[in-house]
């Protein structure tokens, strides 16, 4: 006769999964790229001091971007040509893995956009340039003086100097959260974002999950206050936090692939570092990897 107590059938509850993210937002500057666009249109030692403190003042929430996005242009003066020459110091400096990482995203399905708060030209070029479609990325356009330089000599448009910024939201220190509602919209998955800035970090409301990126500048309230703060030159492991185990099983690209092995290695050594303990503990049942969390990060 069978006991009424407790039986002992094997527990049935299946393994936690990790969700997949089907849209995948970054930002540009010092995370796509490891310069920022607009400090590197400085050209003389005084001024690039003086437009990179604004930038980081801007990018550490210590000011409002508003605040400093107009002043830095009107210090620097850039021509068209100089905005334009940006295309090239965003491609020769790429983050580590970053083209690879977008070619498998969208090889998984993944829909992969740039949100920046840099100038658009080179934006969008250097978007392009790793495979991102022209309408899903947004960045601000500024407006050139047609009547600057020798016009008259035929020297073309390169030589028009900066007049003004277009009116733009993402000049804003909370401009992001705006544009990334307006891509969003009637969109169906699940959202992340990837950024190394205060403005990512506000903008973090409008997606289901942030991760703060420190491979390139490692801002303190970033890494304190993103779900996970990835600690790397390597951007390799949004792959696995943007797929979750889909990345694991893809077989038919080696690229995919090759970047899932060095992702796992990466996470392995602590590459990731979780403000949010049940979060890390999903993770890691998941991928088998060490979870290392807010408390143990060293900054």
């Amino acid at each position: 006769m069978r006991s009424a107590g407790k039986t002992n059938k094997p527990d049935r509850s299946p393994l936690p999964r990790w969700p997949v993210y089907r849209h995948v937002i970054f930002d540009c500057d010092s995370t796509l790229t490891a310069i920022e666009g607009i400090d590197e249109l400085a050209n003389h030692p005084d001024s690039q001091r003086q437009v990179a403190d604004l930038t980081r003042s801007a990018m550490d929430g210590e000011v409002n971007l508003e605040a400093v996005y107009g002043e830095r242009l009107e210090i620097l003066q850039p021509t068209r040509g100089a905005v334009r020459a940006l295309r090239s110091r965003y491609r020769k400096h790429v983050v580590e893995d970053a083209a690879a990482l977008i070619q498998a995203l969208q090889a998984l399905g993944h829909e992969v956009y740039i949100v920046s708060g840099g100038l658009f030209d080179p934006v969008r070029e250097f978007g392009l340039h790793l495979g991102i479609a022209p309408e899903h990325i947004r960045a601000v356009e500024v407006e050139y003086d047609t009547l600057s330089g020798n016009w008259w000599q035929g020297q073309g448009p390169w030589h028009e100097a900066y007049l003004a910024v277009q009116h733009s939201v993402l000049t804003e220190s909370d401009g992001k959260a705006r544009v990334i509602r307006e891509l969003l919209q009637n969109q169906t998955g699940r959202s992340l974002l990837v950024g190394d800035g205060v403005s990512d970090l506000l903008a973090s409301r409008e997606v289901d999950f942030f991760a703060g990126f420190g491979g390139v500048v490692c801002r303190d309230r970033v890494a304190s206050e993103s779900k996970v703060f990835i600690q790397s030159q390597s951007i390799a492991p949004v792959l696995l936090l943007a797929a979750g185990p889909a990345a694991l099983e893809y077989s038919d690209d080696p690229v995919v692939q090759g970047l899932v092995e060095k992702a796992l290695a990466l996470t392995s050594s602590s590459a990731l570092h979780w403000n949010e303990v049940q979060l890390a503990e999903k993770f890691e049942s998941c991928f088998g990897t060490p979870a290392k969390t807010g408390s143990e990060r060293k900054l």
